[in-house]
């Protein structure tokens, strides 16, 4: 038992994945006993998926405190995170439909013989509010729920100190929501397990070549961030990009190696502040907002891996059915924790809203580690790139410790 557990988590679902194609491959069609297994993980995760996007989103904009910090200093944070998020999104959605990494797994066989027409654009504006938040709840309205989520965190930061308890309250069902996460995700092994066994043995070994796909497509969405929106970003401030890069250059190896941007966070902090000449208020206002807010690489992946599960279960997604993936896909995103594999619970809110199989969380499960590390990379790189910005603006740079070589 002990030594199970000494195995990084990751290692062990990826060994679950190998070894299900292993089972499927040799005993075909017959592997298909295996997929219960898959199908009690998946029932726990959509278990988690209300309750957890819940107490995450609303404590973490709970968790700004001081209205005053929504002033010049948070909204002109806010403001860069949510424009680099959209950017995300909007290119994870469109490298999806240029590229179409789902399109040679073709799993039609899971997709419910009968669906519903989707409500029109104007019906799914107007259903983003709850009429009855209870009501919502119980009925699983992901947009709902995100939307009286926030209002919940906001109505928490402008009530002040007298609403510090219900703070409180939900920073501790957060964190109790994370713990049962990861208690979830020690099944994940056994369930990646039923389910590739199954899908194996029933449309054969090729279904690991979309994988692959999947993940040079979100590898190459993640440079193209990195490369286009940050550098951008620091261009026009008048920074050089070669000065960032370098002295961040430990953050993003920290956060590619553990895959955690809340791990990351203390070297985040020293490189922004050590290297790049950012003031400490500035720095730890920033950087630490942006560790629960600014998830750009995990935007990107929500809405990537959606339209993956579409494509791969033959589903036709219309304009408003893009739409709706990039709205819930930033905001679950927001709910997202800064932890490993914490974008395989948010990915259920985005699946469901768009009308996708969970068993799509599944298949991906196998080589999340190794695509949670770029986009941690990504999200800790748009932390860095925010707070320096931000710094410049206010005039909170140093500009000679940023332009120095000598970096620690």
């Amino acid at each position: 038992m002990r030594f199970w557990f000494s195995i990084p988590l990751w290692q062990r679902v990826l060994g679950g994945l190998v070894l299900g194609l292993i089972i499927g491959a040799i005993w075909g069609p017959e592997a298909a006993v295996l997929k219960p297994i898959g199908d009690i993980f998946l029932a726990a995760i959509k278990m988690l998926a209300v309750p957890m996007i819940f107490a995450t989103l609303s404590a973490g904009v709970a968790s700004l405190g001081d209205p005053v910090k929504l002033g010049r200093l948070g909204g002109k944070a806010i403001l860069i995170f949510m424009g680099t998020a959209v950017v995300a999104v909007v290119m994870g959605v469109g490298l999806g439909v240029l590229i179409e990494p789902g399109a040679g797994l073709a799993v039609e066989g899971l997709k419910s013989p009968v669906t519903p027409p989707p409500p029109s654009f104007v019906e799914r504006l107007l259903g983003i509010v709850p009429q009855n938040p209870f009501a919502s709840f119980a009925e699983g309205e992901i947009l709902q729920i995100l939307v009286f989520a926030i209002l919940v965190g906001v109505g928490c930061v402008l009530g002040g100190e007298r609403t510090q308890p219900l703070v409180r309250v939900l920073e501790a069902g957060a964190e109790v929501m994370i713990k049962i996460a990861g208690l979830v995700m020690e099944l994940a092994p056994f369930g990646v397990l039923g389910l590739m066994a199954w899908v194996a043995g029933t449309y054969g070994l090729e279904a690991l070549k979309p994988l692959a796909v999947l993940g040079g497509t979100l590898y190459l969405g993640c440079l193209l961030q990195a490369a286009l929106v940050y550098t951008g970003l620091l261009k026009l401030m008048g920074l050089s990009v070669k000065a960032f890069f370098r002295g961040i250059s430990d953050a993003i190896a920290v956060a590619y190696a553990t895959a955690s941007s809340s791990a990351t966070l203390p070297v985040t902090l020293r490189c922004v502040e050590r290297n790049l000449g950012v003031d400490k208020p500035t720095a730890s206002f920033v950087a630490s907002l942006g560790s629960t807010v600014n998830m750009d690489g995990t935007s990107m992946y929500l809405a990537l891996a959606a339209i993956f599960g579409a494509q791969a279960f033959g589903i036709d997604l219309s304009f408003v059915d893009y739409i709706g993936i990039i709205l819930t896909s930033l905001l679950a995103s927001i709910g997202a924790a800064g932890v490993p594999s914490a974008g395989l619970i948010m990915m259920s809110i985005v699946l469901v809203q768009a009308g996708v199989p969970l068993e799509t969380i599944a298949i991906v499960a196998g080589v999340d580690r190794v695509l949670d590390m770029a986009r941690t990379a990504v999200n800790v790189t748009g932390d860095a790139t925010t707070a320096t910005v931000v710094a410049k603006w206010e005039g909170r740079l140093d500009q000679k410790v940023y332009d120095s070589d000598d970096d620690v």
